[in-house]
């Protein structure tokens, strides 16, 4: 089984657009399109989406989940640094610094953050 796509709930779309367009871009994904609030995106150079930010079904306020994270899989620790600068750089608050977790290993380099919204995004490489 795997993950067919992800929806992330989003107070202003195109604040969390920007946001996504550079956090996304940096790890080899692309906004395939924008309509009605929904922005889709996925890999570069494909017509496939499976990552959607839009505001939620319900007409309410989109809201952060406690405890829900997204990682996003990055091709190089070059990447995940470059996802969340660029990330901080468009409207995100760090949740945690591009580095090896736990620090005496080097099996996974992560970075955390925050978006607009305030949705909790973490983008990873494993060697």
């Amino acid at each position: 089984m795997s993950i067919g796509y992800v929806t992330i709930g989003a107070l202003d779309s195109e604040k969390s657009g920007k946001f996504y367009d550079a956090v996304l871009g940096a790890v080899g994904y692309a906004r395939a399109f924008a309509d009605g609030g929904w922005i889709g995106y996925g890999p570069k150079g494909s017509d496939k989406q499976d990552v959607f930010v839009c505001p939620p079904f319900d007409q309410k306020p989109a809201r952060a989940g406690n405890g829900i994270m997204i990682a996003f899989k990055a091709g190089s620790k070059a990447e995940v640094e470059a996802a969340h600068k660029a990330g901080l750089a468009n409207g995100g608050v760090d949740e945690g610094k591009p580095g090896f977790r736990p620090p005496e290993k080097e099996t996974f380099y992560g970075a955390y953050m925050r978006d607009p919204t305030g949705n909790k995004l973490a983008v990873f490489w494993a060697p």
